[in-house]
Formats: C-alpha cells, structure tokens, sequence
C-alpha cells in the first residue's frame, strides 16, 4: 500500500533519515529520481522528501517500477531474520532431539521474545511448534530406518511415550507404529534478491517453490497434501539443502540448468506440460502456442496456460520463460515485475 497520511510519512522519512534498524521491513522507499527503492538503514546518500515515495511491501515497490537498491538490498535484507532468530535455529538444527527452553536461548543472549514474535510473523506458528515439528521430522526419519518408538520417542527429548505418540500423530497424521510407509512433505525458507520463499520436498524430490506472498500459496499446500497423501511439516532434507544451494548460484548468475530432483504431482498432461518448460533454454523466452505445438497439441494453447499456472516449483520449473504471443509479459503467480527482472537477469547472463 503507497503511504498517503502526512503524519506517518513524516515519521518515515525521519526514520530513513537516522537510519533506524527498528523500522526495517516496516516500509519500502521508492525514489523518484532514481527508480530505486531502499529500506530504512540504506547507506546510500539521503533523497530530498519531495522525491521519496513509502511502500508497506517490497512487491508494490517492484509493482510500481523501482528496480531494488544494490546498496542495501531491500529484498533481501528486509526479510532475513535477525542474528538472534538466525543462531536460534541454528542451534535447532544442531541439537534436533532436544526441546530448547527460553533459559538455553537467554545462555546465549537470545531473547526469547524476538524470536517469539520472529516465528510467529514469518511462518505463523511459535517457536516451541517449529522445534517439535523438527524433533518429529527426525523421529520419523528414525522410525523408517527400523528403530521401535520407544527408544525414539525418549532419543527425542519426549519424556512421556504417549506424548510423543499423540504430537506424532497430530503433525504426521499416523501414529508412529502405522507410519513408516507414511509420506511426509517437508516445508523450509529461503531468501533470494526477489524476496523470501517457501520450498517443500518429500523423500523423492521438491515438490513446491513458491513467492510466500503468492495469492494461491494456501491453495497449493492443500492440494499437494491431497495428491500425495501426506502432511506439511517443518524440517530440512537433502534435496531441499540442495535446491537451496542451487537456487543461490542461480541467482549469482552461476547455474543455468537446475539437477535437483522434483515430485510433481500432477495430471499427464500437466506433467508434459512441466517437463517441456523445462527445455525452454536458459535466457531464451517462448509463447503457450509453441508449448501447445511441442506436446504435438497445438490447439491445446488454452490448457497450456492453465498447466502453466498450477506449476508450484518456479524458476527451477521455469514458466515465468513464457510470454504472450505478442510479446507482453503475461500473467505470472510471483507477480510480472518478478518474471521481468527473472528474464533480464537470464539475459544478463546467458553468454557468461
């Protein structure tokens, strides 16, 4: 939303005047006079306030022509999560099978409220929540490999084995004894130059990639529960280490062909659809005609386009390489500035 009451935009400007860390990810600034668009503790030289336009979202910024400020990096630096979120999940990750407690996280000069409110904010659940779903991510994968539930439930930090029965069966949808053929579907964060992401896999591959302000995020979640039978919880696998690792090179203009392994749920249709964007070289665009065409269907343009908006993994599975006919960007669920700025980014970088 463009910020149109006098009072808050003076507070703005005076915050992006002193640079103030505190109002970070509260508003975007878009200067006129240079079509860029800055966070508050940008170090680039201070605009005159007659130039200066505020956002409350990076994507209205990106939706209404500013290109993102290389110096602050607003994309990215507005959504990473503080040091103090980032050492709390990393000792997460480190010490899997173990409930951390608000005195741990003080040992370390954590606030417990930060994070609190970080969780809260960014994924829509506590803290506690995310480190059961890692702790039941790790007893599941345990469980598969043969190990019985009692031992695990007590490796996991569970003092109780009926507690541990009941908060597996809530998140995995089977109790531990029934669930080692069970699927689960494994969800994570990522930050890229155009904002923060969701990426889901299960033990065969990524099966979602998504903007987390795409419209139709919850939608794709139920549906893919749906297709494979499975719940969403939080936790890390190798072919999510993997995208992530892919993902940045792409970004550094080093990876033009992803090998990460996907799941794609999907009608056979959908899945030649998917599989011939693939082919769609790096840096190249091409139209839902000759799609249409390629799968030997050229009639077919209608359905090809509806295929292209149920793809949940971009850019690995790159739709946003198709335009109009006529050469206009259409529509793209990340939003059309993010599919320009993907293109010119391949384009770039093609001969490189």
């Amino acid at each position: 939303m463009l910020i149109t009451e006098n009072k808050k935009i003076e507070t703005f400007y005076k915050a992006l005047l002193d640079r103030k860390q505190s109002f970070v990810g509260i508003f975007f600034v878009g200067v006129k006079t240079t079509s860029v668009f800055c966070i508050a503790t940008c170090r680039a030289r201070k605009p005159k306030l007659e130039n200066v336009e505020f956002y409350t979202t990076f994507k209205e910024a990106l939706d209404n022509g500013y290109r993102p400020c290389k110096i602050c990096k607003p994309t990215e630096n507005a959504n990473q999560a503080p040091e103090q979120v980032e050492k709390a999940i990393k000792f997460v990750k480190e010490n899997p099978k173990e409930k951390i407690t608000d005195y741990q996280l003080r040992q370390m000069e954590i606030s417990p409220e930060i994070v609190r409110r970080w969780f809260k904010k960014n994924y829509g659940m506590t803290f506690q929540a995310y480190q059961r779903m890692y702790r039941i991510n790790n007893a599941f994968l345990e469980l598969k490999k043969g190990k019985n539930a009692t031992n695990t439930a007590f490796d996991t930090g569970y003092e109780s084995l009926s507690g541990f029965g009941y908060t597996f069966k809530k998140l995995v949808g089977k109790s531990p004894t029934q669930s080692r053929d069970k699927n689960i579907i494994l969800i994570n964060r990522l930050t890229t130059p155009l904002g923060p992401m969701f990426i889901c896999a299960t033990d065969k591959g990524i099966c979602l990639l998504e903007f987390v302000d795409r419209r139709m995020l919850e939608t794709e979640f139920k549906d893919l529960q749906r297709l494979l039978d499975a719940n969403i919880i939080i936790g890390e696998n190798q072919h999510i280490k993997q995208a992530k690792k892919e993902i940045k090179e792409y970004f550094d203009g080093k990876r033009k062909v992803f090998d990460v392994k996907l799941e794609t749920p999907g009608t056979d249709f959908q899945n030649e659809v998917w599989k011939c964007l693939q082919k769609i070289d790096y840096g190249k665009t091409t139209t839902y005609q000759s799609q249409a065409e390629k799968i030997n269907n050229p009639k077919a343009i209608r359905a090809v386009a509806s295929a292209n908006g149920f793809n949940r993994i971009s850019i690995i599975v790159p739709c946003h390489r198709v335009i109009g006919k006529d050469g206009k960007m259409t529509g793209y669920g990340g939003g059309i500035e993010r599919k320009k700025w993907l293109i010119e980014h391949e384009r770039n970088n093609a001969c490189t």
